[in-house]
């Protein structure tokens, strides 16, 4: 029983009803106007439903009155913007016809079962009844059981024709597939963004906590204060390094309008090889081509690429010889890493940074290798210049 009534105890409920009744007025107005041709008023709805502005203004009336959910929000299916193309407009000019035609049937109803009900009280009191919907027989006992009959009814219907016209809207003013589309576009976006986000936190932070820690193990088992200086440096530096990254991805976060410090990119590198070098890591770079004309995407990720090797050769094998090669021709980058094999490695974790490294080249419609080649530990990385083609 309480779920058949609840709805009557619901706002939304009588908005709904509102906002049909308010759909009379062009009929009213156009009825004080003129008695004849009442098919004027739905050939005017019509020629107001292909003005694209008509959509936005439903839309947002929509929301407003038959939902709860407000009408800055997109949660509640029904899309406040204007028509696009044809298809929205013929489906504004079939939602305005249906919301008329709803609208008068709902204030007849309201009208008539009011005043029957009101003539069944007038019987109920021993007064004659006479409604204009139909002459009652009986007499007084039978207008007492059927006085609730048409609040009863007129309940049930404010109930169904507002989820009925709630319905419609959704139907008529939602998403058009170009939308549905557009939307999902963004959202894919944002994922990607969000992906990106995290691969670059993993990186970054990553690449400045080993580099700490080396640091920190090597000053320890060195026992001098001279390396230990020089360790702490490192250490500070990197960090600060870390700390600029984690401020501007936070920026990005809070979509703060504050200019976002750039990116790094390949002509980045040497300070990446330094960080790696004062680990205590002897790193030799090879770089051919011209680096500083790789474009900006490939640029980027070809350093975070880079980053996440190195850092996988500090965490796994420490401070070990370690040989880069970076080579630009006319269309394509390529990154190799090389570093020995002359220890056993430790699983660390799930990998994430070889499947960030995988994930980063195929982004940019590259490919990724990784694995043991010719006794050492290889990541080898080819990108396009021109990105997936």
């Amino acid at each position: 029983m309480l779920r058949f009534l609840r709805p009557l105890i619901r706002a939304v409920t009588y908005t709904r009803v509102l906002h049909l009744l308010i759909g009379q007025i062009v009929f009213g107005m156009w009825l004080f106007v003129s008695e004849s041709d009442p098919y004027v008023p739905f050939l005017l709805m019509a020629l107001v439903g292909l003005v694209p502005a008509a959509r936005l203004a439903e839309g947002l009336q929509a929301r407003l009155l038959l939902t709860s959910h407000g009408f800055k929000d997109p949660a509640s299916g029904i899309v406040a913007a204007p028509s696009r193309t044809w298809a929205d407009r013929g489906r504004t000019v079939l939602w305005l016809e249906l919301r008329m035609v709803l609208g008068l049937l709902t204030g007849y109803l309201i009208v008539n079962l009011l005043a029957l009900t009101v003539d069944l009280a007038r019987g109920t009191a021993g007064s004659p009844a006479r409604t204009s919907l139909i002459e009652l027989p009986g007499g007084p006992d039978w207008y007492v059981l059927l006085t609730p009959l048409p609040v009863v009814v007129l309940a049930a219907y404010v109930v169904g024709v507002g989820e009925l016209i709630t319905a419609l809207a959704r139907r008529l003013l939602g998403p058009s597939p170009q939308e549905r589309l557009a939307t999902l576009e963004e959202r894919t976006e944002q994922l990607l963004e969000r992906n990106r986000i995290a691969r670059e936190l993993h990186d970054s932070i990553g690449h400045a906590l080993t580099i700490a820690v080396v640091q920190a193990g090597a000053a320890k088992a060195a026992g001098s204060a001279e390396f230990t200086d020089r360790a702490l440096t490192a250490i500070e530096e990197t960090g600060r390094a870390a700390l600029e990254d984690l401020e501007r991805v936070l920026i990005v976060l809070r979509e703060s309008e504050q200019p976002v410090s750039s990116r790094p990119t390949l002509s980045d590198t040497d300070r990446l090889l330094e960080s790696a070098r004062a680990s205590g890591a002897e790193v030799d770079a090879e770089v051919t081509g011209p680096v500083g004309l790789v474009p900006g995407p490939v640029s980027r990720e070809g350093y975070r690429i880079l980053q996440e090797a190195l850092t996988n050769v500090l965490r796994h094998m420490g401070p070990v010889p370690t040989r880069v090669r970076i080579a630009v021709d006319d269309d394509r980058l390529e990154l190799e890493v090389f570093n020995p094999l002359d220890r056993p490695v430790v699983p660390n974790g799930r990998g994430s940074g070889l499947r960030g490294i995988r994930e980063r080249a195929a982004l940019l419609g590259g490919e990724a290798a990784t694995g043991p080649y010719e006794g050492e530990w290889r990541v080898r990385v080819g990108l396009p210049l021109k990105g997936p083609g």
